[in-house]
């Protein structure tokens, strides 16, 4: 069935007044971790590592752009270690939170690419620079996600990856072949220019779900100062 094209902007809509309201104002990390406790509940290394983001985000605001990427990349990939979905969560399919993630201390490579998103947007990276990837990793044969970002609307990306610790252009991992990529804007599939949009609904219902989870953590919500 063809995806409704006024009900797909609707939903892309609803996700970017999401993303920038989660973007805005102040991250009250006292009652991140305050709910945190009350949702989730959490050891003492978990509530370690939920400061330890805290701190990145403090420390990385005057850094350049390329140490803000490198900071956050190596960030999630040493404190995370790589785990299924259904061995964290017991759902084949689960896009957690960065905060559920670090709590769990474990993550998929959705999960990695999440938390590093989030990040960098809280750093002042522009929306229109990064994007959720969905690539297949060819030497693994299996799908796989990392985030791109674009210096430049026309430059080629570099690509973050809970694979590799080293950000490199998208020509150099010949290992991993582009499918899709996402962000509040749209969808767009591989070979198509920035300004085209694809995907239905049901695509983004999980990313949706993820957005609504993080405002129930007590990030900012829509219309909060």
């Amino acid at each position: 069935m063809t995806a409704n094209p006024a009900r797909i902007w609707s939903c892309l809509l609803l996700l970017a007044a999401l993303l920038l309201s989660l973007g805005s104002g102040a991250w009250n990390f006292e009652r991140i971790i305050e709910r945190a406790q009350q949702r989730y509940g959490m050891d003492l290394q978990a509530h370690w590592r939920l400061q330890e983001w805290e701190r990145l985000l403090q420390q990385s605001t005057t850094l350049s752009l390329h140490e803000q990427l490198q900071a956050v990349n190596l960030f999630f990939n040493q404190r995370l270690r790589f785990a299924d979905d259904i061995d964290i969560w017991g759902q084949n399919d689960y896009w957690a939170t960065p905060v559920e993630a670090l709590i769990k201390g474990a993550a998929d490579c959705e999960d990695y690419a999440i938390a590093k998103y989030f990040s960098l947007r809280r750093l002042g990276i522009s929306n229109d620079q990064l994007r959720l990837t969905y690539v297949k990793a060819i030497e693994l044969n299996q799908a796989h996600m990392v985030l791109t970002f674009y210096p430049t609307a026309d430059s080629e990306p570099l690509v973050l990856d809970n694979l590799i610790d080293r950000i490199l252009p998208a020509s150099q991992r010949s290992d991993l072949l582009p499918v899709y990529s996402f962000n509040a804007e749209g969808l767009w599939l591989d070979g198509q220019g920035r300004s085209s949009r694809t995907g239905s609904p049901t695509q983004l219902s999980r990313w949706q779900d993820l957005l609504l989870k993080m405002r129930d953590e007590g990030f900012p919500a829509p219309g909060a100062h």
